[in-house]
């Protein structure tokens, strides 16, 4: 009985051990998420300073996934780094020959204005009486979000005038976001 004992404490110390491992990555010291994890930054990016950065392959959308278990998609540590905000005022993907034709948002941007999706898709959707749209460079960047239920926060873009970041408290990513009025 001491065996079967002793034999089952093992195994079970072996797969507590497995699952810590599997669960470190993408984790800071202490089991907290580096990216998401109901994370909200304090503040949207900085304008970018330098000389912005040009892709390899042009063609190609860049990659994100800066450390093991970091999403493939702009994200923001719990550090308040913006990953993937690095290409400048000129990045022809979101330029807009009128920027804010449907209006300035004002419903609240910044860390203490949080908004619970109420439905749509990267085409159009809505949180309040507020309707948006998915940047078309960014829309592969959206896939796991849930457009009725996640919650977001939306900051200025320092560099892209016209254009908001909507940023998911769960996954820890954001997209360029345009404001389309009232819904």
């Amino acid at each position: 009985m001491k065996k079967l004992i002793g034999l089952a404490t093992v195994s079970f110390l072996v797969c507590l051990s497995a699952i810590a491992q599997e669960r470190r990555g993408g984790e800071q010291h202490g089991g907290k998420p580096e990216v998401g994890g109901g994370y909200i930054p304090k503040r949207g990016p900085a304008p970018v300073k330098a000389a912005p950065r040009a892709p390899e392959h042009p063609a190609e959308n860049p990659k994100f996934n800066d450390k093991e278990g970091h999403p493939e998609a702009p994200h923001v540590h719990t550090n308040g780094q913006w990953v993937g905000h690095d290409s400048g005022r000129n990045d022809a993907h979101y330029h807009l020959d009128h920027p804010w034709e449907h209006g300035h948002f004002s419903g609240g941007i910044g860390r203490g204005h949080v908004w619970h999706l109420g439905g749509g898709g990267p085409g159009l959707f809505w949180f309040g009486a507020f309707g948006w749209s998915v940047a078309p460079y960014d829309v592969g960047y959206v896939n796991g979000w849930l457009w009725d239920s996640d919650n977001i926060v939306i900051y200025d873009d320092p560099d892209h005038p016209g254009w908001y970041l909507a940023y998911n408290v769960r996954l820890g990513t954001y997209v360029h976001v345009l404001y389309m009025g009232p819904h």
